[in-house]
């Protein structure tokens, strides 16, 4: 998908002021038995049709408003993930402003962790 150039400069913005991994990153801690909390900020349509398995769905359009009431624990780390990671970053910014300390983007988000031949969740919600 081709971004229009102002979306993308706001997640530059964005990305210069929080915390990123990468999928890799976060398939290599799942892989040590580490407990991750993946929030996936994506749309309800696109949750529902692919995900990675165990994540939790708050969209981005949502997230501020309901952040507080699913994680109340804000030194908790959330990595949050989208299609590509665009719009993770923008949700990071969003809710690190809130003062969630640890909110760290994914890049590449689900696309990447599908190509690379992880596992998703693709059963009916």
């Amino acid at each position: 998908m081709q971004h229009n150039p102002g979306f993308l400069a706001a997640v530059e913005r964005s990305r210069a002021n929080i915390q990123e991994t990468d999928v890799h990153a976060v398939k290599a801690r799942m892989d040590a038995g580490e407990t991750l909390t993946i929030v996936d900020v994506r749309e309800d349509l696109e949750f529902a049709a692919k995900r990675i398995p165990g994540s939790v769905h708050l969209g981005k359009g949502v997230i501020e408003r309901d952040i507080e009431t699913v994680f109340p624990q804000k030194d908790q780390e959330l990595l949050l993930v989208c299609g590509g990671g665009f719009r993770s970053a923008l949700a990071a910014e969003a809710i690190q402003a809130m003062g969630y300390t640890q909110a760290i983007s994914v890049d590449g988000g689900v696309r990447i962790w599908a190509d690379a031949g992880y596992p998703m969740d693709t059963s009916a919600l």
